[in-house]
């Protein structure tokens, strides 16, 4: 994942960078099972993305987090690029991007991302974003300007937006679907009895109603969601979640294995093994989701180029044996 900055006007180098976890007392670092460990990148693939990465200044959420899956995604130059900045207006205890007083948007972030976009000659892109709840769109028509830009830079590149949840942020959503992405992935990271301790400045069922209005306003887009378990989920609240995106008419659900950034995140409960990842995922598809990507080291973004390919592939087979 890339996120591009502008170093002049990056945070305070001596900032806490997550001020409200610093009170919280260290919670256990769970050794990792033999399942969740990955080598090392060495491939010529990684150091050319990596190459291409620095020339253009950018910055990359996956060292930043220490993605496992950095290695394979680099040498394959697959990229997500983070928009609006470093800094998220949140504090959910899962994750690692630096909380605060964000900067002003750059007004040449989209042309930006458009060119890396177009130097990296990318089939597939993912465009997310911290949470901007400081703005009065919530980021929408930044969301907007960037596909736009891409568009226009790359018109063959297939774009795949992960977009906070524009809460209480009235018309934000319906101008980001009118910019016509190819997805719309909203995460619901875990279920709803873990909101208030795992992403207590989300709701749970406005993100459900968030996708189901995407499919509202455009039946055609398709529609994405991911959940991270290991955070103390039980079996049957995963499945009813599951039920919940279906209601919504979600088409592709990812689920991969929660992995503590700090001491001061919220600790692994448990590691789920390879074998009950499997599980879900057959669960999921009877219950009718067109793609479904479930094991430990699954993220929302992980081979999203391949994935867009089998889920078109898998609309048009439904619609073909409906007729």
């Amino acid at each position: 994942m890339v996120t591009i900055l502008d170093r002049t006007a990056g945070p305070d180098p001596k900032r806490v960078r997550h001020p409200e976890k610093a009170h919280r007392p260290d919670t256990e670092v769970t050794r990792k099972p033999e399942w969740i460990r990955v080598k090392a990148p060495t491939s010529k693939g990684y150091a050319e993305t990596r190459e291409i990465v620095r020339t253009n200044k950018l910055v990359t959420v996956c060292e930043e987090a220490g993605c496992p899956n950095i290695g394979g995604c680099w040498e394959q130059k697959h990229a997500t690029f983070m928009i609006m900045g470093e800094i998220c207006t949140r504090a959910c205890a899962f994750c690692n991007v630096a909380t605060g007083k964000p900067n002003p948007l750059d007004p040449d972030e989209p042309q930006n991302v458009a060119n890396a976009v177009k130097q990296m000659g990318l089939n597939h892109v993912v465009i997310t974003s911290v949470d901007r709840d400081d703005l009065e769109d919530g980021g929408a028509e930044h969301f907007e300007k960037v596909i736009w830009a891409i568009r226009a830079a790359s018109p063959t590149t297939t774009i795949e937006i992960l977009t906070p949840d524009f809460l209480k942020k009235p018309g934000a959503l319906e101008r980001v679907v009118a910019a016509k992405p190819d997805v719309f992935n909203h995460n619901l990271e875990t279920v709803p009895g873990n909101y208030l301790t795992v992403r207590p400045g989300a709701r749970y069922f406005h993100s459900i109603r968030l996708l189901q209005r995407v499919k509202e306003l455009d039946p055609t887009m398709f529609t994405k969601s991911g959940i991270m378990v290991g955070l103390g989920e039980e079996r049957n609240e995963v499945l009813q979640l599951m039920d919940d995106l279906r209601t919504a008419d979600v088409d592709f659900m990812t689920i991969g294995q929660y992995l503590q950034p700090t001491r001061k995140h919220h600790k692994v409960e448990a590691f789920v093994t390879p074998e009950e990842f499997k599980s879900y995922e057959t669960i999921a598809y009877t219950k009718g989701f067109l793609m479904v990507a479930s094991s430990p080291l699954t993220r929302s973004s992980h081979h999203a180029g391949d994935d867009f390919a089998k889920l078109k592939a898998a609309r048009e087979a439904k619609q073909a044996a409906a007729q």
